[in-house]
């Protein structure tokens, strides 16, 4: 079960450790997906398909308590499982949601709030969009940002790959209004439209009304934006938090209770946006960092183990990883 090449880099003694305290104290883990859907490409792997996600449901519902991440966690006395998806793409409802109803499993959905009924892409899927799915571009890309003039050649694939991932760097660690200005000047140079694919569109306000109203689900706040909360002033911070969170009561109805960092790693929120995060309200907040749940854990850094597109007997030997991790 444990012999995927990640696990064998773990301490024997580590896994010793956690296999003990797992015996005396139940650990929750936390699942972290994005989409699910079939896509032609999916170049920041976030995407998994209905046919592995069903059975990655059917595999939790059969052989796990799954628990609602809304909820208290005190009598859990198994080793037990929470879902959860980012973003708040319009796979979740129209095709995540009649899979998780079907099997009787709980989900919580993190939304931003400022993309919902937008007809532009994510920023890193508009990028995949301008970069890696388009060969008529010019020759080559200067970007003059007034402290500096950087050039990319962009003839070949290899080469649009590579300002790819430079771009991808850069625009993660700019403010929302200097993201959209770099996408804006991308755009313009290739010669592509503003409005995005449906195949990556966001939900609609309907689309995240219909999924509030489902039993199993939990809704909670990913921020407004959608930045990397660390290139915010605390003032900006806590806009970009309660802003989402009051926006999600107005169209679900319901109290959000719950909220995930965007990114979500050890460098993409502080010590004040779990302050902020304490002073919303909030009962809990999810980052994107391996690990379990226990009772002692920082109800504000709850880790999540991120899914990807693995067929059944994959997801089974990376679940019994992530209970020794």
């Amino acid at each position: 079960m444990l012999n995927h090449a990640r696990y064998l880099f773990l301490s024997p003694v580590r896994m010793a450790g956690t296999w003990l305290v797992n015996r005396f104290n139940a650990p929750v883990i936390i699942l972290l997906y994005h989409r699910v859907t079939r896509l032609e490409s999916d170049p920041q792997q976030l995407s998994v398909t209905p046919e592995n996600f069903r059975a990655q449901m059917r595999y939790l519902k059969d052989n796990f308590p799954v628990v609602r991440l809304d909820a208290e966690w005190s009598g859990v006395d198994r080793p037990s499982v929470a879902v959860t998806f980012d973003d708040g793409y319009a796979d979740n409802v129209n095709e995540a949601l009649p899979i998780l109803e079907e099997c009787g499993v709980p989900a919580t959905f993190f939304i931003s709030t400022g993309s919902v009924g937008s007809h532009q892409e994510f920023w890193w899927d508009d990028l995949e969009r301008i970069l890696l799915n388009n060969e008529n571009v010019p020759a080559r890309f200067t970007l003059d940002t007034g402290s500096e003039v950087r050039e990319w050649p962009t003839k070949s694939a290899a080469e649009r790959a590579r300002l790819y991932r430079n771009f991808h760097v850069l625009i993660k660690n700019l403010p929302p209004e200097q993201q959209e200005q770099r996408l804006a000047r991308l755009r313009v140079w290739a010669d592509v439209a503003e409005e995005g694919r449906t195949s990556h569109r966001v939900a609609t306000h309907d689309e995240l009304k219909r999924l509030a109203q489902s039993k199993l689900v939990t809704i909670g706040g990913h921020t407004v934006s959608h930045t990397r909360l660390t290139v915010l002033s605390g003032d900006r911070q806590r806009e970009e938090i309660a802003d989402s969170v009051r926006q999600l009561e107005i169209w679900s109805g319901r109290q959000i209770k719950v909220f995930s960092y965007p990114f979500g790693s050890r460098d993409d929120f502080t010590a004040e946006t779990i302050e902020i995060c304490r002073q919303a309200g909030l009962f809990r907040a999810v980052a994107n960092i391996p690990g379990q749940y226990h009772p002692w854990t920082d109800p504000f850094q709850i880790p999540r183990n991120l899914v990807r597109n693995w067929e059944l007997p994959m997801f089974r030997r990376k679940l019994a990883g992530f209970w020794l991790s």
